[in-house]
């Protein structure tokens, strides 16, 4: 069974291209893909399901959901920019939401997928971060907020990451070895699929004597990219 992953999509409505790009995808080749995994980050900011009426949401979701109903599976794992994603867009969209990280099995080979944030630990203060909106606590508390309020905090959140990104390092914005390893090893040495640090590559990991590949999916910037199964093999498309 072919499987094409993508991430880092960051759809908006200041973005039109990267939409141009993914309906072109999902009306042409996506037809003939038995799954779509897509890692994380596929909209720029996700304030909720009560916006999936807005046009952008509404056209994506609809866009999907005509994928889904020709029979192609559609598998979403939340990112850093869209962990508010929940079952009432999942459902509208004919898309099943996977926990981060997901184990999966191609062919048989097993392939863990995951968005990528959480193995970039030698970035404290956005660990910190990540473990607070990650609380179903927080984000239940959060979704009871008015939807122009939530954006508003959204939105503000945006301007500071932006702003930290120019005061960091980059070496902490990228993965870290010893957090692959980690994960690798727990799920017993599979192949690793992952997005969000804009780096795509294919690297190979010695852990325990098993060598694993890490393939590290590229962001979208007015073309569809992604990693193709095909049955036997994986490769970058376009």
């Amino acid at each position: 069974m072919s499987a094409l992953f993508i991430s880092d999509l960051h759809l908006s409505e200041q973005a039109p291209e990267n939409t141009r790009a993914l309906l072109s995808l999902l009306t042409g080749p996506a037809r003939g893909v038995g799954t779509i995994y897509i890692l994380g980050d596929l909209f720029e900011y996700w304030a909720g399901d009560d916006d999936s009426d807005s046009p952008l949401n509404r056209e994506i979701g609809t866009a999907f959901a005509a994928v889904a109903a020709a029979g192609t599976e559609i598998v979403f794992v939340a990112g850093n920019r869209d962990f508010l994603v929940g079952d009432d867009f999942a459902r509208r969209a004919g898309m099943t939401i996977a926990s981060d990280p997901t184990l999966i099995e191609l062919d048989g080979r097993r392939v863990l997928l995951t968005h990528g944030d959480m193995l970039c630990t030698d970035d404290h203060a956005y660990q910190t971060f990540r473990r607070q909106v990650r609380d179903p606590s927080w984000q239940e508390a959060f979704l009871r907020r008015p939807l122009v309020e939530r954006k508003q905090v959204i939105e503000g959140l945006r301007r500071h990451s932006e702003t930290a990104k120019q005061e960091k390092p980059q070496e902490i914005m990228d993965v870290n070895a010893g957090a692959v390893d980690a994960l690798l090893r727990a799920h017993d040495y599979p192949v690793l699929i992952h997005g969000h640090t804009h780096r795509p590559a294919r690297h190979l990991h010695e852990v325990d004597g098993h060598v694993c590949e890490r393939w590290v999916l590229s962001d979208w910037r007015g073309t569809a990219t992604g990693l193709l199964w095909d049955g036997a093999h994986f490769q970058p498309c376009p």
